[in-house]
């Protein structure tokens, strides 16, 4: 068969005929034939796996989480290590499933064969009707189902409906052929090969609590259009609900405990070679008014290579333990857009209004961004005055610095800045203790080199080099 396992068939004579029926949903009078039909229940066969070396059994959130409350429950660790190796190598028969119990035939490692059953409470009526009206409100846990999934927040609506739908410590009891009074290896394969089923299909742990995957959907049709035919808004309910999961996050205990059964994370992405090209935008169709198509294009490129980076920075070794960089505010947002995208005149005239400068101060402001970033055009555009503590380690580091008849003459001006006499270079100190060189061209001082914490390695690298060309 194409999904893996043999067509459903029904478990009890003369079942055929109440297919879908019975339970709450029985009619008036017939409470005992829907008792009767919830104890035969519908029975699926799935056919006996393939081994399966070298491969967890669930890689499902739900399917570890019936593993785990397997591992929790079982007392011998031993004789479930033989339980996996048996359903690893493919010991487990075809598994049979209805409801509160699965059955399989489990060969030994000799062959001997045992009858191997494992429990699950099934859910009551009153149960059942929660689960179904708490479904009916939440259209995203209908589609999840019919996709095959579980999400963890259907499991957690259900449980604040009062229905536990995972089984926890306890709820799988075993029963074998063997004789064994715990869970036995033979037991264990099986439930590690549910696990498999489980994976593929949520259904199957449904149909142990009671309700096969037909009827389960006849009766969400059902309630949904009786919902509808009494102009309940459940899409309303369901937001509002879902804004106050948002809103409340979730217990760290919860994610805590939650931490063996979630699958775990997938595999970095690699880092391209190069940032990924940017779309063209210069099409035949006009653009809405107040769109600039050009701008979007510088944006979206800029977007690419920051994405880049930002990977580069996140898989590099001791990044889990860097503090968050703080958001830029738009301006200097604006000299970082300039200095990274070297934009064309236009759209540099567009960032210089942005960063509240004129062009020619967007040019100096972009060059302090080359040399360091949000430090450097901090240098360039705070003028403080250190305390007496600061500025007297500085003259001490100034007077250290340079060998002897070396330094040249610097002039104090107050502001954490020392110009040399006679050389049109300066020296600026951050309030890091870092010593930035200037150099003034045009009646200006311009930011002429990196940070260095020596002054006079500074301004030997102004003395010595030429400034970025700027935008």
């Amino acid at each position: 068969m194409s999904d893996g396992y043999e067509d459903d068939r029904l478990y009890g004579a003369g079942y055929g005929t109440g297919y879908g029926r019975g339970g709450a949903d029985a009619p008036d009078g017939d409470e005992e034939a829907a008792a009767s039909e919830g104890r035969r229940g519908v029975e699926r066969t799935f056919a006996a796996l393939p081994p399966a070396p070298g491969r967890g059994f669930a890689s499902s959130w739900w399917g570890r989480a019936w593993l785990q409350a397997l591992e929790d429950t079982a007392l011998d660790g031993q004789q479930l290590k033989q339980g996996r190796l048996l359903a690893r190598k493919g010991g487990v028969g075809a598994v049979s499933v209805r409801p509160g119990r699965i059955t399989a035939m489990v060969r030994d490692r000799d062959g001997t064969a045992h009858r191997s059953d494992v429990l699950l409470q099934q859910l009551d009526g009153g149960e059942w009707d929660r689960f179904l009206n708490m479904a009916v409100d939440r259209a995203g846990h209908i589609a999840a189902l019919l996709d095959r999934e579980m999400p963890p927040h259907l499991v957690e609506d259900a449980a604040g409906a009062g229905v536990e739908l995972l089984p926890g410590i306890g709820d799988l009891e075993p029963e074998c052929t063997c004789g064994a009074w715990d869970h036995c290896p033979h037991s264990g394969a099986l439930c590690y090969q549910v696990a498999r089923l489980l994976d593929e299909d949520p259904f199957v742990l449904l149909l142990m609590r009671g309700r096969d995957e037909r009827r389960l959907l006849d009766e969400l049709q059902v309630r949904s259009a009786a919902r509808a035919a009494r102009g309940d808004d459940g899409g309303e309910r369901e937001s509002a609900d879902e804004a106050r999961r948002e809103g409340r996050g979730v217990p760290a205990g919860e994610a805590f405990a939650a931490a063996g059964i979630l699958p775990p994370l997938p595999p970095p992405p690699p880092v391209p070679d190069e940032p990924g090209r940017g779309p063209s935008l210069d099409t035949e169709t006009r653009p809405p008014a107040g769109i600039d198509p050009a701008a979007l294009e510088v944006l979206a490129a800029d977007s690419a290579v920051r994405a880049r980076r930002m990977l580069l920075d996140a898989l590099a070794p001791g990044h889990e333990e860097q503090p968050v960089p703080p958001e830029p505010a738009p301006a200097q947002d604006a000299v970082r857009l300039a200095a990274d995208a070297r934009p064309e005149p236009r759209i540099g005239a567009l960032l210089a209004i942005g960063s509240g400068r004129s062009a020619a101060e967007l040019d100096t402001a972009v060059r302090a961004w080359r040399f360091g970033g949000a430090a450097a055009l901090a240098v360039l555009d705070e003028e403080w005055t250190p305390g007496q503590e600061e500025l007297e380690r500085a003259r001490v580091r100034l007077g250290e610095t340079w060998e002897a008849g070396e330094r040249p003459s610097l002039r104090a001006s107050g502001r954490a800045r020392w110009t040399v006499a006679g050389a049109g270079l300066q020296l600026r100190l951050d309030r890091d203790g870092r010593w930035w060189p200037y150099r003034k061209e045009g009646g200006r001082w311009v930011p002429a080199g990196p940070a260095d914490d020596d002054p006079a390695g500074a301004l030997a690298g102004a003395e010595g080099g030429t400034a970025d060309a700027a935008v």
